[in-house]
Formats: structure tokens, C-alpha cells, sequence
């Protein structure tokens, strides 16, 4: 059947956001003292919303509740006020964005970020772009890899799941998709492996804005 939602995650799949994410870690780490990390290392510990990556970010031994949410506050602070200095749409995502609306197929953001930053992004980097939805993190909702968020998006959007896909660049996204019983399409150019994104159960990898137009709208294998 023809597809006619694609949900995309945010960061690692439209956004390059890692060196923004990297350098608000590395304040709120500055403040206290503590050893920063290098972008390659940043790039595995983003993934499964803001708290999780401060979390990754600490040393084991101060990973307690209480100075997990005093860091995170810090860098929510500095983050908003810097969120797209180095932010950037990976190459050809305006055209597939374009592509995809001339084609008829709805849109749909499902990111682990926090909602306002989600929807700041999104506007900044997107302004022209009609999604169905904008969905990040927000109370009551579970993050990716519960499927509620794209439950959530497909009803919005009122089509059936066999007609939805989602795309994004790790393991959270394709087990999101398996979770919702949706097509999964892992792209390379994230923060991710096509290792992990293969074993997670993508049904098809893409390297290309080109090749991930061709998976979307003609569904074939690109593992």
C-alpha cells in the first residue's frame, strides 16, 4: 500500500544538532568540574531524551536522582539559549521535505527532545513545512521506544498503519516502528551504525536524501 504519513525523528535524521547538544553538555560539566567528552562519544549517548544523555555524560559515581536533575536544569537553561548556533538540516532534507508534500504524504516530527526545543527546531529550520504533528518530550507521554507518540501521530493523521513509516538514524527509532507494527527506514548519516540500525529491525537503510526518497515512495529494500 502507498504510503501516506512519514514520521521522522529530529536529531541525527533532519537535524544535525550534536555539536549544540555537545556544547551544553560540556557547560553544565565545566560548572562542576567535571571531565568533558569528545563528539564521537556525545554522538552514542544521545538518543534517549535529554535526561538520559545527562546521565550518560556523568560519572557513575554522581548519577544520583537529585544532582541528575540539578545538571539537567543547567543545561536546559544554556541549551535553549544556544540551541541552533551550530544546528544544521542534513544534505537534501529540504527536498525531500518538498518532494514528499508535492506528493501528497503527510509529515510528523516524534522526537525524545523536549517539546518546546522539539517545536523551536522544527520552526526555525522548517518554517514552511505543514507536519500533522510536532511531538517531543511531555509529561504523559513515554518516550521513543514506546509507540504511544506514533499512535498518537497516525490517529492525528487519520490513515492506517500500514500506510505509515518511520525514519530515523538509531536503534530507539526502529524498535519505536517495530513497537508500532509501521515500516522503519534507518538512515546513515546520523548518530548511529547501519549495524545497530540493521539489527534493530529496520526494513530498509538509506545513506542518500535521494535513496530515502526512493524507500518512501517506492518501498524496496536498501540493505
Amino acid at each position: 500500500m502507498n504510503t501516506r504519513l512519514v514520521i521522522f525523528d529530529l536529531d541525527g535524521t533532519l537535524l544535525d544538532t550534536i555539536d549544540d547538544l555537545a556544547s551544553a553538555v560540556d557547560h553544565v560539566l565545566a560548572v562542576e568540574s567535571l571531565p568533558r567528552h569528545t563528539r564521537e562519544e556525545y554522538r552514542m549517548m544521545v538518543g534517549g531524551g535529554i535526561r538520559k544523555l545527562i546521565f550518560r555524560a556523568l560519572p557513575e559515581t554522581m548519577r544520583s536522582d537529585a544532582f541528575i536533575d540539578k545538571c539537567l536544569s543547567r543545561f536546559v537553561d544554556y541549551y535553549s539559549d544556544n540551541i541552533d548556533r551550530l544546528t544544521h538540516p542534513y544534505p537534501g532534507i529540504g527536498r525531500v521535505l518538498s518532494q514528499l508534500e508535492s506528493h501528497g504524504i503527510a509529515m510528523a516530527v516524534a522526537s525524545n527532545k523536549f517539546q518546546l526545543g522539539t517545536e523551536r527546531l522544527v520552526g526555525r529550520f522548517f518554517p514552511n513545512v505543514r507536519f500533522v504533528a510536532v511531538a517531543g518530550n511531555c509529561d504523559g507521554l513515554p518516550l521513543k521506544p514506546d509507540p504511544a507518540v506514533v499512535d498518537r501521530i497516525i490517529a492525528a493523521a487519520g490513515v492506517e498503519r500500514c500506510q505509515t513509516v518511520m525514519v530515523g538514524d538509531s536503534g530507539v527509532d526502529m524498535s519505536t516502528a517495530r513497537n508500532a507494527s509501521i515500516r522503519a527506514i534507518g538512515v546513515t548519516w546520523g548518530f548511529r551504525s547501519r549495524e545497530e540500525l540493521a539489527s534493530a529491525g529496520a526494513d530498509s537503510i538509506v545513506s542518500t536524501a535521494d535513496e530515502l526518497l526512493d524507500a518512501i515512495i517506492s518501498p524496496h529494500s536498501q540493505q
